[in-house]
């Protein structure tokens, strides 16, 4: 039988220990018997107490590290950040399991773990959408994908924050016993086998400048004013400073353009009318400030990764009739 071990590390974080566990737990073959063997392993040469991040529960794992060299699949949670570095018998046992050809995944800020080992050198990676520019900042010889749910490089897979990690669970049962058996998990989990689009559609902020930022009353009259067809002259007469010194402001304070930080805040907007209306994407367009429907459907798949109708499919409650 396949045996997962599930890697609890001190400072684990809650969700990321119980999707895997739970996700291959719930696996069956067709003839009713389990796909995996599910372990959860204390980062330690024995077994041992690990306390969750926030310190909310502890839990006492009945397998140690040595586990690890029986795994067919080794699964790195994310841990807190008071957690602090990945213990040295860690990053041996990872190591040695990569060395056999052990299939090794990680959940969410997991990733971070894993680049410490060096096992992500080299190869493209993704993390909680939130904590990707830090990932790529700390370990510049991973690649660094924001804007996907997982990434399976064979042996070495990531996945994208939180719920991300069921979806990277259902592609490994997937592969391992087909689709009949990950549809039935997804079934049991009430998810979707596979959700459509990236992790980018759920960024729905840019990061804010500094606070007291000389920018800040003008990105806010661009909230309000980006349905108007504005120009690089315009927001610089707004902020009444000429457009070489706007775009330097700009660079310094956001790491973007006037245009671009513009061309987000339309569609933060789309994606809010999206949600919360039911007009139609034409409409839309028009309502923050796009030329087109075209060219707003063409922007907002670029940012996005998935189409408006798509997106107001998957995130859209109820909503008033079309007007």
């Amino acid at each position: 039988m396949h045996t997962v071990a599930v890697l609890a590390l001190e400072g684990v974080v809650p969700f990321d220990l119980a999707v895997p566990v739970d996700t291959f737990g719930r696996a069956r073959l067709p003839d009713g018997r389990a796909a995996y063997r599910v372990k959860i392993c204390a980062g330690r040469s024995i077994s041992g107490t690990v306390e969750a991040d926030g310190g909310a529960f502890s839990l006492r794992a009945p397998w140690g590290l040595d586990a690890l060299a029986e795994a067919d699949t080794i699964v790195v949670p994310g841990v807190g950040e008071q957690a602090g570095p990945l213990p040295p018998e860690s990053v041996t046992a990872l190591r040695a399991a990569a060395a056999r050809g052990t299939r090794i995944a990680s959940v969410c800020v997991g990733a971070f773990l894993l680049a410490q080992t060096g096992l992500l050198d080299g190869l493209r990676a993704t993390t909680h959408w939130i904590a990707a520019e830090e990932l790529a900042r700390r370990h510049p010889a991973v690649q660094v994908d924001p804007n996907v749910l997982f990434v399976d490089n064979g042996q070495i897979l990531t996945s994208a924050g939180a719920a991300a990690g069921l979806d990277l669970c259902l592609h490994m049962i997937r592969s391992d016993h087909g689709v009949a058996v990950a549809a039935d998990v997804a079934r049991l989990s009430v998810v979707p086998l596979a959700r459509e689009g990236g992790q980018a559609q759920f960024i729905v902020r840019d990061r804010p400048p500094p606070d007291g930022s000389v920018l800040e009353p003008l990105l806010r009259w661009m909230e309000a004013n980006c349905h108007r067809p504005l120009t690089v002259d315009d927001l610089a007469a707004q902020a009444m400073t000429s457009p070489r010194t706007l775009n330097r402001r700009f660079r310094e304070q956001t790491g973007t353009t006037p245009s671009q930080w513009l061309h987000r805040v339309r569609l933060r907007q789309a994606q809010y009318l999206l949600e919360t209306t039911g007009h139609s994407v034409e409409r839309i367009a028009a309502q923050v400030g796009f030329g087109s429907p075209t060219a707003f459907r063409d922007g907002f798949r670029r940012l996005v990764g998935t189409s408006p109708q798509a997106y107001r499919r998957a995130f859209r409650d109820a909503v008033t009739p079309p007007g």
